[in-house]
């Protein structure tokens, strides 16, 4: 059974995602390109960070950071021996029920051109392409995305 949870993203097997989610982004794209935030920043009382589990091992994370009317998706990652079941969906509308309790009216985020299944999946899940938003600034190898929460 999936069950997701929040977890502070200092506990090991955490940490052990975010370096794999680390090494795929680096693989993909320059140092540039890869807005990578750290554990620090996901640490930060504006962040909410989510695990998923099937039993008791973990098999997806993502973080959202409230930044005023809108929060920011961050860190969303499922080993590839794990995609396909509906995890990284799971998530993702669990962080945006996150969104609407806190009262935040948009969620974004910024993905890169090579993810084309994260995209698709952002698609059918009702968002959009905007342009860069926050400290973002265009990047051919991005692809930013917003939906309207409420």
């Amino acid at each position: 059974m999936l069950t997701i949870k929040p977890v502070d993203p200092n506990q090991i097997e955490v940490m052990h995602l975010i370096e794999q989610l680390d090494a795929y982004q680096s693989s993909l794209y320059p140092p540039a390109s890869n807005h990578l935030d750290s554990i620090d920043e996901l640490s930060k009382s504006n962040a909410f960070f989510l695990a998923a589990y099937f039993d008791s091992e973990i098999c997806g994370i993502g973080s959202v950071k409230l930044l005023g009317e809108y929060g920011e998706i961050k860190r969303l990652y499922v080993p590839l021996n794990q995609r396909g079941k509906g995890i990284a969906r799971a998530i993702i509308k669990e962080l945006e029920s996150h969104l609407i309790k806190q009262a935040v009216s948009y969620a974004r985020l910024e993905t890169g051109i090579y993810q084309q299944a994260a995209i698709k999946l952002y698609e059918t899940l009702g968002y959009c392409r905007i342009d860069p938003f926050g400290e973002y600034k265009a990047d051919p190898l991005s692809v930013f995305m917003e939906k309207k929460l409420v």
